[in-house]
């Protein structure tokens, strides 16, 4: 049996006021053809919905019955379009990212910040992830976008933007300060005798630089390595090797004299902060807000 949506809805408001006049008020409408819509309802369903009494109408056993449902129904739609709504205003909603620390403390922490100011109901859940595991939560939905560090794999599924390009450099502890005071720049593969801190192979950053060690003539070796990129600073810090890290990250603690910048004569190349959305799949509207700004800015 199909019957119009908008008979449940018209019978709704009869049953919650107990009146047609009430009903026709509330749905803007007129009585005759509130009237007619209910009598139209009764005789799809065949039965009585209502009786009339000196003070309106009254539920029949079968309106009761019928209303225990559609009371249900009509509200939870009610509730669904005002979600809807909020979400669409961007009043509420959540957004999932996937990020790795370099990228998070480079970029994406301040643009949280701002974004949240902006709209303080979005709720913001942050997944850790290195590049290959945000690749994988992304084309499995697990994620609404990424923002990570190159290199990244090419992948027709999925788009690229440059949020910002940064640059790494080579920083050791104390017991290794003499590396930075000389004059003329370290090759790599001058540098392979001493303790190297750097993260695990199965990462995106351990190829990036082995690929560049190896253009160079070098071998890299790990002697300690790190389970996230944050944790390669401190380690230098406590003489644990040598380490790449961001300039940005360096900075406080080259001033201070906490660690040293070893001069090379190759330069370290570019990296940079990406943003990456899947093509195939479209983020709610609180997500592609988030995307739009972090283009834009």
């Amino acid at each position: 049996m199909t019957i119009n949506y908008e008979y449940y809805r018209t019978f709704y408001y009869v049953a919650r006021y107990g009146s047609f006049t009430k009903a026709a008020e509330a749905l803007f409408a007129n009585q005759p053809n509130v009237t007619r819509t209910i009598s139209r309802l009764e005789n799809s369903l065949g039965c009585k919905l209502f009786v009339r009494t000196h003070h309106g109408v009254e539920l029949t056993p079968e309106g009761r019955l019928l209303y225990s449902h559609v009371s249900v129904a009509h509200e939870q739609l009610q509730l669904a379009e005002q979600e809807l709504a909020d979400s669409t205003s961007l009043r509420t909603g959540t957004i999932t990212i996937g990020t790795s620390e370099t990228a998070l403390n480079l970029f994406l922490l301040q643009r949280l910040k701002v974004f949240r100011n902006r709209y303080p109901g979005i709720r913001l859940r942050i997944r850790n992830h290195v590049t290959p595991q945000a690749v994988a939560a992304l084309k499995q939905g697990q994620i609404d976008f990424s923002v990570v560090t190159t290199p990244v794999q090419p992948d027709a599924e999925l788009a690229v933007t440059t949020l910002m390009s940064f640059q790494e450099l080579l920083v050791c502890g104390s017991d290794y300060e003499a590396l930075a005071r000389t004059k003329k720049p370290h090759r790599l593969r001058d540098l392979t005798e001493y303790p190297l801190i750097m993260l695990s192979r199965d990462t995106m950053t351990y190829g990036f630089y082995n690929e560049w060690f190896l253009q160079h003539g070098a071998r890299l070796e790990i002697a300690t390595e790190a389970a996230t990129a944050d944790h390669v600073l401190p380690m230098v810090e406590h003489n644990l090797g040598l380490g790449f890290v961001p300039r940005p990250w360096a900075e406080a603690a080259l001033s201070s004299g906490r660690i040293f910048e070893v001069p090379l004569a190759e330069s370290v190349p570019e990296r940079a902060v990406i943003l990456i959305t899947n093509t195939s799949r479209a983020p709610g509207v609180a997500a592609q807000e988030f995307i739009r700004f972090l283009r834009e800015s």
